[in-house]
């Protein structure tokens, strides 16, 4: 299976990082506040709202770290959950900091934004809140120097009742057992969003790159809800790079569960769906 990355450009103007960087922090709803590039911003993330959002600039040049990471108050209202969030958050920013303070030192002196520049934000959605289970989506945008960062979608599905979590993926005996179940529908709806972007059909039997139909195993799977009691859409998520080159961007393809669907799901997840009529 041939290897695609997710990735996305940013634009970036060249400027001497020679200084050390000033520090902003900004929370919901709490006022902004400053500090030097020694403090810890991980040392706030126990208080406060579910979003923290932090930005470093060299002094004198252009090159900045920006952080984000969000998440619902569906969420906060899960301990268990939200634990797991933050840690992943404060770790994310803890490495992001190391990183950014190396690289200044690293290229101290050079004209070379694109070496120092950092940038990483994360975005969790609800996808769907139905009894005994909490579907999300998290939107995540990585940039660590060079001409280009990195960009996905990937899911999680909360189980309120056993607290774990697991990919939509999970969900399902596996990848080739939902393909199997969405048949000839799942080429044939990427197809025609390919043609709409494109403006030239797709030959479905052609094998060549961006041309063939990529498998799931390539994909991410969120799980929504349309009456807000069961699991009945599913969402096909293909990166960029993936279906299509970096132009076409990523493709979101969407469909009912139907009867086959329905069995390509694991027999412990299956009470929390429905077929949709």
């Amino acid at each position: 299976m041939r290897h695609r990355l997710f990735l996305i450009s940013l634009a970036l103007s060249s400027a001497a990082c020679t200084q050390s960087p000033a520090f902003t922090e900004v929370q919901d709803d709490a006022p902004v506040a400053t500090a030097s590039a020694s403090a810890d911003p991980a040392s706030a993330s126990d208080a406060g709202p579910a979003e923290v959002t932090f930005e470093d600039d060299a002094r004198d040049g252009d090159a900045v770290r920006e952080f984000a990471y969000s998440w619902p108050a569906e969420v906060s209202a899960i301990p268990a959950l939200e634990k797991i969030l933050r840690s992943e958050r404060d770790e994310a920013l803890a490495k992001q900091k190391a990183e950014w303070e190396r690289s200044l030192a690293d290229f101290a002196g050079e004209d070379c934004v694109s070496c120092v520049g950092r940038g990483y934000e994360v975005t969790w959605k609800v996808a769907a809140d139905i009894p005994g289970w909490l579907s999300l989506t998290r939107d995540m945008y990585l940039y660590t120097g060079g001409a280009h960062g990195m960009s996905g979608r990937t899911s999680l599905v909360w189980d309120r009742a056993k607290e774990v979590g697991v990919s939509g993926a999970d969900l399902f005996e596996s990848a080739v057992a939902l393909e199997n179940a969405l048949g000839a529908k799942l080429c044939a709806t990427l197809n025609k969003e390919r043609e709409e972007r494109r403006g030239s059909p797709v030959d479905p039997q052609s094998d060549a790159i961006f041309e063939d139909c990529p498998g799931l195993d390539e994909a991410s799977i969120f799980i929504g809800s349309s009456d807000g009691k069961h699991f009945d859409r599913i969402g096909i998520y293909f990166g960029p790079y993936v279906a299509g080159p970096y132009a076409e961007g990523s493709y979101e393809l969407d469909f009912p569960v139907t009867a086959s669907v329905l069995d390509a799901v694991k027999p412990a997840y299956a009470a929390a769906f429905r077929v949709r009529n």
